[in-house]
């Protein structure tokens, strides 16, 4: 049987070397990430001028930090003179510039060059020219969103209108307040995928059943292979008998204020190309972020926000922070930082795919050596949608 000759309900993927051939990686690198709007960072991290945090985006690598007007500057974090890596680690803080560590020219927090061996001797340098080279940046829902493109697409139909297209409209997500929630716990997933399985995974529930029958217990819906973002304005409802989103179906925590009356006792989740996953519940959100390193590796890192006096005093977010005890066999790194006392994170956590799934179980499931036989076309398969207004195909079943 060829793919043409698929039965209705199925329908083919991309082919094999699609997910893994460094070629196709290196176009999307540049097609991708490098032309798209690619969310970095949580604007609060950023809590002070000089505070800086360094991520890679495609080819490049961005320096992000707060200037002294408060405001985020972003620029490529190569150093004007030789191209030097002007900051080397992940995350930090500077008094008053960066300095390059090979020839040692300063950039002031606005990316101005401020200094450099002999620059009094070179009055034809315009300081200005060459300082560091901005990227477009924009903040939204409390997080930090770069574009490498000379001429970026626009934030509102690509990022804002993945959203509309999602929900139906932008005030459905605004209502959650998401700027103003505080990090309760953060984990960091590095995972043997790459991001194209990662998504498919988020995108769909054909899995739940057999992986995850605790969210299927507190979403009943899944247990069909449905996901949350089958059609536009869709939440999947908690089952009659559970209280919250928490691994037992128990109370949840404190209702977000805004969150109205029909978006209650639901779950929604939200794809935002190219790699940003949400999931809204009523007391909390979930934020995830991917950065496709290699044709083979993703980083995922997930936030799950509360309100602000939950984290402040301490309340127990671990029920409502996915875990499966034993399973994860890739590596997570907790933050400990902004999370509240006592509620340390398992390397375990489960981050909320289409519900709450595991994005190692990705590369475990779905392995390269699998879905990168060229003979091989992964398949698609497709629920019974007549009638109704659909954002996204679902149900991804490798066969």
């Amino acid at each position: 049987m060829t793919i043409t000759d698929l039965p209705p309900s199925l329908i083919p993927t991309l082919s094999g070397e699609h997910y893994t051939d460094p070629e196709v990686f290196a176009q999307e690198q540049e097609r991708v990430f490098e032309a798209m709007w690619f969310c970095v960072a949580r604007a609060a991290d950023l809590d002070k001028p000089g505070a800086f945090r360094t991520y890679q985006v495609g080819r490049e690598s961005v320096l992000v930090s707060r200037s002294r007007d408060g405001s985020v500057k972003r620029f490529l974090n190569i150093c004007r003179h030789r191209g030097a890596k002007l900051c080397t680690e992940e995350s930090g803080e500077v008094k008053r510039a960066f300095q390059c560590p090979y020839h040692a020219w300063t950039y002031g927090l606005d990316g101005k060059l401020v200094a450099a061996p002999n620059l009094t001797s070179m009055p034809d340098i315009d300081r200005a020219e060459y300082g560091l080279i901005n990227v477009h940046v924009r903040e939204w829902l409390g997080y930090v969103w770069v574009c490498l493109a000379e001429n970026p697409p626009s934030f509102d139909e690509d990022v804002t209108g993945d959203v509309v297209a999602r929900l139906g409209d932008v005030e459905s997500i605004e209502r959650y307040g998401i700027e103003n929630l505080r990090v309760g716990r953060r984990i960091s997933y590095d995972v043997k995928a790459t991001w194209k399985l990662i998504i498919e995974n988020f995108m769909e529930c054909y899995h739940c059943a057999t992986i995850h029958p605790e969210l299927t217990e507190v979403l009943p819906e899944f247990a069909d292979g449905y996901a949350a973002q089958y059609y536009v304005g869709h939440g999947a409802e908690f089952g009659e008998d559970v209280q919250g989103f928490t691994v037992d179906g128990s109370e949840g925590l404190d209702r977000i204020p805004g969150v109205a009356d029909d978006q209650d006792r639901r779950y929604y989740a939200i794809t935002v190309r190219p790699q940003v996953f949400i999931n809204l519940v009523p007391d909390h959100v979930i934020f995830h972020r991917m950065y496709p390193m290699a044709p083979d590796r993703t980083v995922v890192e997930c936030d799950w926000l509360y309100l602000p006096h939950v984290v402040g005093i301490g309340k127990d977010v671990e029920r409502s922070v996915e875990t499966v005890p034993g399973r994860h066999r890739g590596r997570a790194r907790r933050s400990h930082g902004r999370s509240a006392p006592g509620t340390v994170g398992r390397a375990d956590a489960v981050t909320g795919s289409a519900g709450a799934s595991h994005p190692t179980r990705v590369a475990e499931s779905a392995t390269p050596s699998v879905i990168g036989n060229r003979k091989t076309t992964p398949l698609l398969t497709v629920p019974a949608l007549r009638g109704k207004h659909v954002a996204y195909s679902e149900c991804r079943c490798v066969m």
